[in-house]
């Protein structure tokens, strides 16, 4: 092998890992944490509506889901099911970020829909799916921060 070809391969394999994250123990958490969410998703988030039928308006949520907990369904389910997924699979460090800033958007919508959902007068209040699929998506989106900034 000739110099040039050696200083090509160190070079393409510098490309490659600066471009890639090592999760080391910390995947296995946010891997719990999707899971988690998940769970929180088809557990009740508004009367006995789970949270994937709040986002496509079925069930007791037809007519009843504002644009608020629709949106939070919506976008934990992008960034904090599909994003995370895509980002642990795929190890890239730009999901990360992806992963990590859109699950800081998705827990500011949780918030937002428990609140909405509690001051709505004769709602009931949030359901035990949304408020465990808000703290979900929160320590995603700490986790996938720590990882994004730290480059580890």
């Amino acid at each position: 092998m000739s110099e040039n070809q050696l200083r090509d391969e160190i070079d393409a394999i510098e490309r490659t890992a600066a471009r890639t994250v090592d999760l080391g123990a910390r995947a296995v958490v946010i891997s719990v944490a999707v899971f988690v969410l998940i769970v929180g998703q088809v557990l009740p988030w508004m009367g006995d509506a789970a949270g994937w039928q709040v986002l496509l308006a079925q069930g007791d949520a037809a007519g009843k889901a504002g644009a608020v907990p629709r949106l939070f369904a919506g976008t934990s389910i992008l960034f904090g099911i599909l994003t995370s997924a895509l980002a642990l699979t795929t190890r890239r460090w730009a999901l990360t970020w992806v992963a990590a800033l859109g699950g800081w958007f998705a827990s500011v919508d949780g918030v937002l829909a428990i609140w909405t959902r509690q001051s709505a007068g004769n709602t009931g209040g949030p359901g035990i799916g949304m408020v465990i699929s808000e703290v979900a998506m929160v320590v995603l989106a700490v986790l996938w921060f720590r990882t994004a900034w730290s480059r580890d």
